[in-house]
């Protein structure tokens, strides 16, 4: 995956469906520190995250 971009998608901890990127990149692009908006397809619950880049190449 590609490090500068936050996932697409992530897995809903509460009913392990699909969590789709609901924000938009921002003009300068993706800086660590940004808020993430995720909504659950499945129970529509909103997750809002800090992106920190390390953290995702650790999950590779």
């Amino acid at each position: 995956m590609d490090e500068s971009r936050p996932a697409p998608t992530i897995t809903c901890v509460d009913c392990l469906g699909t969590c789709h990127l609901i924000s938009f990149e921002p003009h300068e692009g993706w800086e660590p520190g940004d808020v993430l908006v995720y909504r659950c397809a499945d129970c529509l619950d909103r997750w809002d995250l800090v992106w920190e880049p390390e953290a995702d190449e650790a999950a590779d």
